[in-house]
């Protein structure tokens, strides 16, 4: 298949929000906590966008994958339980949702591989991620990835796993 990776627009919002409902489900259904009725919100997909952190693959010009590629750090990562593998500057990536018409094929590691070009192309080499530990998909697609898990990091609503690979 066939898309192209891009900043998202306020014109994908409804389709992002579609995403982003569809991976809430899949957790819910799996018995999973990361994400809920509070988390992710459109408000966070607005800020992001707006703040020209949202991208998207798209298929046909319709996203089908969403995540917020952040070149500034989380505040969040300041402290650890744990180590980071550098002190350098990093990339972060947030809310990462694939559709499920296309899950499956790869499009998770492929976003992935997207923000490390934009992570190298802005002179970044580091790539920072978190997620909760029962998020075996995503836990699995940093192991196949390269990432290293580095420790804990909190947040508000719980601890999450941290990883970092180095470009």
């Amino acid at each position: 298949m066939q898309y192209t990776f891009r900043k998202a627009t306020a014109a994908d919002l409804g389709t992002i929000m579609d995403i982003i409902q569809e991976a809430k489900e899949q957790m819910s259904r799996e018995g999973k906590h990361q994400w809920d009725d509070s988390y992710p919100t459109q408000q966070h997909i607005e800020t992001d966008i707006l703040a020209g952190n949202g991208y998207v693959m798209a298929h046909d010009g319709r996203p089908v994958a969403y995540g917020a590629v952040v070149l500034t750090g989380e505040p969040a990562y300041d402290v650890i339980e744990g180590h980071w593998l550098s002190e350098q500057p990093y990339v972060v990536l947030h809310r990462l949702a694939v559709s499920e018409a296309i899950k499956g094929h790869g499009f998770g590691v492929q976003f992935m591989q997207e923000v490390e070009r934009i992570a190298v192309a802005a002179g970044i080499h580091s790539f920072k991620v978190d997620t909760n530990h029962d998020n075996t998909r995503m836990l699995r697609v940093l192991d196949k990835m390269g990432f290293s898990h580095c420790g804990n990091i909190f947040y508000p609503q719980g601890s999450r796993i941290a990883f970092e690979k180095l470009l």
